[in-house]
């Protein structure tokens, strides 16, 4: 594929530091965008700026918590300050959660706050640039938990399934501003998002259980280059002996 794919586009990723979010954020160094990469440790993201550096790309460290509508301004901006604009959002940032009743009030309001508000917070800030700009590209990773319905997945799912209905009424309320969305629902991917170890992950992987994070970031590639006449608006996306309960 051509390195210059993505030349002179900005792409805000927020989750940026791990799975799926992290290799989105070295796909699009390594097809020539400029990535504002979110996330909450520092460790994590100085690493993800390594790899970008080491594949000849070029990228921001931006540390927050989307929770906090300020971080998410002050990201925005530091964005925006450097690059000058936000072609492509993508929304990846997410925690993992335990069925309601084995989980504090506080801790499944911060799953809900992650998982759905901050999408939303981000996708109304990002309409806003792209709308000035004339247009770009919002993708949402969702899941296809609130499909399967899983057993210990109440509170994850319900967030899933908010995005969902978000992201296909939102598609028809900004294209005629040129601007598309996006959903990608992947099944179970080795992330560390899962209880099981990496070793556990590998064989699962290798059973054909489970996916790499680089087999979600290829659709959500694919997704995002196809002709300005197109909406890939659902793109559920499994292994192939994905377990549904």
């Amino acid at each position: 594929m051509s390195e210059t794919l993505f030349a002179n586009k900005v792409a805000f990723v927020t989750g940026a530091t791990s799975g799926i979010g992290r290799a989105c954020a070295l796909a699009f160094a390594g097809h020539g965008a400029k990535v504002a990469c979110v996330g909450r440790k520092d460790e994590a993201l100085a690493d993800v700026m390594t790899e970008i550096r080491v594949r000849g790309g070029e990228g921001l460290k931006l540390k927050a918590d989307l929770v906090n509508d300020d971080a998410i301004d002050h990201v925005l901006a530091q964005t925006l300050t450097s690059y000058g604009g936000i072609d492509i959002l993508v929304a990846c940032a997410a925690l993992g959660a335990q069925p309601l009743h084995e989980m504090e009030e506080e801790d499944w309001r911060y799953v809900v706050e992650t998982n759905l508000v901050g999408y939303l917070a981000c996708a109304a800030q990002a309409i806003r640039r792209m709308e000035q700009a004339g247009g770009g590209q919002l993708l949402f990773v969702g899941s296809i938990s609130p499909r399967i319905m899983a057993p210990g997945e109440s509170v994850y799912a319900a967030t899933k399934g908010g995005i969902q209905s978000f992201a296909e009424t939102l598609r028809k309320e900004v294209g005629e501003k040129n601007i598309r969305v996006t959903l990608i629902e992947p099944g179970s991917v080795g992330t560390d998002m899962q209880e099981c170890s990496l070793e556990e992950q590998r064989a699962a992987i290798a059973r054909h259980e489970m996916l790499y994070a680089e087999d979600v970031a290829e659709a959500i590639h694919f997704a995002l280059t196809r002709p300005a006449r197109c909406d890939v608006l659902d793109l559920r996306i499994e292994p192939r002996l994905q377990k549904t309960a």
